[in-house]
């Protein structure tokens, strides 16, 4: 079950197992991992009285195998794959979670003025992110791969009915489908009754309540480096509300050629990589789905731009830039005020 793709990274040591410990007296803190969406997942949980933990874990399995079938871009047979596959300008039926997806990923796309698009895909097979082969495409090649990307060639008839002015518009949710089933498992466990746990999808997560010691969640924040998996910043999560952290960075996927580096990263609007310095941009926010698709617009349109869309639409962002030798982090306003956040 794959949804990985090299718009993602993981880029959160998960604390559970590295910064933090279980409550010895009862209540007792639940694990549960396993693989999904060409990753892995930990669950973490509490309850009184305890709940069977494989029961748990059987719904989670279920409910990530059935989002895999819906959302994949790497199974022909997924829903999404299915509408890509469908040559065709007429409205068709799509599943309601798509629909929603898109929707979702379109308020971030706006505010990065189009740097970010579902609609990328074309584009990062061309400069050969796929095959993992660079390709540095003429102008002509270039402006004919990009009449094949945009959102406003998606025009959507209702909850689950969209047209595709573009027959050849390729969807990619990879951005934003993992946010997503982070959002679907915290839901899932909160219909089991559970109000104190911590989802983790390829790093991807969030947090509700507290440990069974009263202790605050706390996560921590990978440095920015190629090759390395060292701790930067661990994140103290002093609040009971959900709350979403997600990053996305330019460190872990690129081409190095003739003294230049290629990012991973492809600005819709020109079609080609970024070449700003901001190396990675952490978003926490209340809800999953929105952080995973403003973390990657919010990168796309690197520090100075980013920064001020985050601030003009309320958003808790981290960006790190590196210049040089040295990595320089820059808050958001929101991130600022978020009082109940310790970052450090």
């Amino acid at each position: 079950m794959v949804f990985y793709s090299p718009t993602r990274h993981l880029f959160f040591i998960l604390s559970l197992f590295l910064i933090t410990s279980g409550c010895t007296k009862q209540p007792e803190l639940q694990k549960f991992s396993g693989a999904t969406q060409g990753t892995t997942y930990h669950v973490s949980f509490w309850s009184t009285p305890p709940l069977n933990t494989q029961t748990i874990q059987k719904s989670v399995d279920d409910e990530l195998a059935r989002l895999d079938t819906l959302l994949s871009n790497y199974r022909p047979d997924s829903a999404i794959e299915q509408l890509n596959a469908t040559l065709s300008s007429d409205v068709q039926t799509v599943n309601e979670e798509i629909i929603y997806l898109i929707e979702q990923a379109k308020i971030a796309s706006l505010a990065s003025q189009g740097c970010y698009d579902l609609t990328i895909k074309p584009l990062f097979d061309l400069w050969g992110f796929k095959d993992e082969k660079l390709f540095i495409p003429d102008q002509t090649r270039l402006q004919a791969t990009l009449k094949e990307i945009g959102f406003n060639q998606i025009e959507i008839s209702d909850y689950n009915h969209l047209r595709k002015l573009n027959p050849k518009l390729r969807i990619d949710l990879s951005s934003i489908a993992q946010g997503y089933s982070v959002a679907q498992i915290a839901k899932l466990l909160e219909q089991q009754g559970i109000h104190d746990y911590l989802v983790e999808i390829g790093g991807e997560l969030q947090t509700r309540g507290i440990k069974p010691n009263k202790e605050a969640w706390r996560v921590a924040l990978e440095k920015p480096l190629p090759g390395e998996r060292t701790m930067n910043k661990i994140i103290t999560i002093n609040r009971t509300e959900p709350l979403a952290i997600m990053t996305a960075g330019t460190y872990r996927h690129y081409f190095d050629a003739d003294g230049k580096r290629y990012s991973h990263i492809l600005d819709a609007k020109s079609g080609k990589p970024v070449e700003h310095q901001t190396v990675s941009v952490t978003v926490l926010h209340n809800d999953p789905t929105q952080a995973d698709a403003w973390d990657t617009a919010l990168l796309c349109m690197g520090r100075a731009a980013g920064m001020e869309a985050a601030n003009k639409a309320g958003i808790a962002a981290l960006f790190i830039e590196q210049q040089g030798e040295a990595f320089n982090e820059y808050r958001s306003t929101a991130l600022d005020a978020l009082d109940s956040v310790l970052i450090k």
